[in-house]
């Protein structure tokens, strides 16, 4: 394991859905699934990056967090209900459990994490 993964925890990216993928990477996910969706100049959007690193981060092997860009990945959006940008979708054996629509804290979401899918963050 390199230096950087053992002091920062994971630093890939979020995984990226497109209409393409969404099945196999949140659908048939075995892990729960946190995912943004985004929209270009979308200012709390921007913002919520950092957060979704963060969350990345600490839970880095337990839960799956993912990006998709509403624009880029249209069918889905639509399929999905998705009617503002940011809006974090929680999966979890395929379904949906939980919605939150703008901006939230890392705080809100780990707590979030915890109460729907029962997985604290690491130590």
């Amino acid at each position: 394991m390199g230096l950087l993964k053992r002091i920062f925890g994971s630093t890939e990216p979020p995984a990226h859905v497109s209409d393409a993928n969404f099945r196999s990477v949140v659908l048939e996910s075995q892990l729960p699934v946190v995912l943004d969706v985004w929209s270009p100049n979308c200012g709390p959007c921007k913002q919520l990056e950092a957060v979704m690193m963060h969350l990345r981060r600490r839970y880095d092997g337990r839960v799956t967090i993912a990006e998709m860009n509403s624009r880029g990945a249209m069918k889905t959006a639509a399929a999905l209900r998705i009617t503002a940008t940011p809006t974090v979708l929680y999966f979890e054996g395929g379904k949906e459990r939980e919605r939150v629509l703008g901006f939230r804290s890392s705080l809100y979401h780990e707590q979030a994490i915890e109460e729907v899918f029962g997985i604290s963050p690491k130590g």
